[in-house]
């Protein structure tokens, strides 16, 4: 099974690959993981085509998502939808609401290109 590493790398070369799918956001998105594999990681994206992933608190976040390193991996594979797991008190957001849905859509953007 891969872990959030792993995952992280296979978003920045999709981004790298198919810039399209992160077409008019411009957004520093942070996820604050518990459990197995804790740790703070930064997604930013931007029409600029500079795009980034960071380990740690690189730039301000837009939005923060918080949520055990498990479930960001089951909703990294489509295995886990965004707006059940926020519901359910899995995944906790701060900031920008909107941005948390937009995220969700080009997850599921590039899991269809993986799959």
């Amino acid at each position: 099974m891969q872990g959030v590493k792993e995952i992280l790398e296979e978003i920045e070369t999709a981004m790298d690959d198919k810039p399209s799918y992160a077409e008019g956001v411009n957004a520093v998105f942070q996820f604050d993981l518990s459990g197995d594999e804790a740790g703070t990681y930064q997604v930013g994206l931007s029409d600029e085509g500079e795009n980034f992933i960071a380990e740690g608190e690189k730039e301000k976040a837009d939005c923060v998502l918080q949520m055990d390193s498990g479930d960001f991996i089951k909703m990294a594979n489509g295995e886990l939808n965004g707006t059940q797991a926020f519901m359910t008190g899995k995944l906790k957001i701060k900031g920008n609401m909107g941005l948390a849905l937009k995220l969700q859509s080009i997850l599921a953007a590039y899991n269809k290109e993986k799959n």
